[in-house]
């Protein structure tokens, strides 16, 4: 198995609710262009470094950039080029970052992070493959000029959109991780089973591996289909919470629960998916749950 490396948790989350930022279209990236901003995101990703140090695992950091997308950096006054400029120094300031602790890690890369270019939590209907290459385009080859080593794309909620971003990346020379999410039933929300996501991407473009991501792992068990799919999945990012999707929307406060408990819920997922290399969490976790999945709390 590759060697498995230590990302970050629930990014947004414990920006809004641990350190009372006010996030606008849930979008981290602005943050970048302001030195409280800078200061908080380097705080909150050097958590994550003294988790892979003490780990002794490789670190890989992943840009805040999740909606650097043109519909919703529109809405915050980003336009075109503005977009190219903070997803390349996203880059650049993770680099800075992890040279904090290069001495001390095992070794560290950084990826450049995308979101779907609607809502992460429910489907619009089906995506043409050829308009999301061409709508993620843009943003994969910032984070490859960049010199970013990987891709990951989290929250996506159908197969379309996946493809289209598995080869717009394959086309600027990123190996790229898809992650979909899930609903309580372990299925994506068009009701599509996580086998067959894996198995129709892979059939037209696949990617370096997969993720599920922005589920608890009570939700993700349920829909825990046997099969060599399984062996497909290079990364595990789960919320804390077991809320639904739509119960977290309308959350106003943090359901972050049990760290312990978590990484012991988690188990099975660990065990069902024999080839994992990314682990972290996702909305509601922060360092003290990835230091408990990693053993190190």
């Amino acid at each position: 198995m590759p060697a498995r490396h230590v990302t970050d948790g629930g990014l947004e989350t414990d920006l809004i609710f641990l350190r009372g930022f006010d996030l606008p279209e849930f979008a981290s990236f602005p943050l970048l262009d302001t030195d409280e901003g800078r200061a908080a995101l380097r705080d909150y990703y050097l958590a994550y470094a003294d988790i892979a140090v003490r780990a002794g695992a490789p670190l890989l950091l992943e840009t805040p950039t999740w909606r650097a997308n043109p519909d919703h950096a529109a809405l915050l006054g980003y336009d075109d080029a503005a977009l190219d400029r903070v997803n390349r120094e996203s880059v650049d300031f993770l680099s800075a970052v992890a040279a904090e602790r290069a001495d001390e890690l095992v070794g560290w890369e950084v990826g450049g992070m995308l979101g779907p270019r609607g809502d992460g939590y429910a489907s619009a209907g089906p995506v043409d493959p050829d308009a999301a290459a061409d709508y993620h385009r843009p943003q994969l080859a910032s984070f490859a000029a960049a010199g970013a080593s990987r891709a990951t794309v989290l929250t996506l909620t159908e197969v379309g959109e996946a493809i289209g971003i598995a080869r717009a990346a394959a086309d600027v020379g990123l190996p790229a991780g898809i992650g979909f999410t899930v609903e309580t039933d372990g299925r994506l929300p068009d009701g599509t089973s996580l086998a067959s996501a894996i198995e129709q991407v892979d059939a037209a473009a696949p990617p370096a591996y997969y993720l599920v991501n922005c589920a608890h792992p009570s939700h993700v068990l349920r829909g825990l289909d046997e099969g060599a799919w399984r062996e497909r999945v290079g990364g595990l990012r789960v919320n804390a919470s077991t809320m639904s999707h739509a119960e977290l929307d309308e959350a106003e406060t943090l359901d972050d629960g049990d760290p312990v408990q978590l990484a012991a819920d988690q188990q099975p997922l660990l065990d069902a998916f024999g080839n994992l290399e990314v682990l972290g969490g996702c909305c509601g976790t922060d360092a003290r749950h990835v230091a408990a999945m990693w053993g190190v709390g």
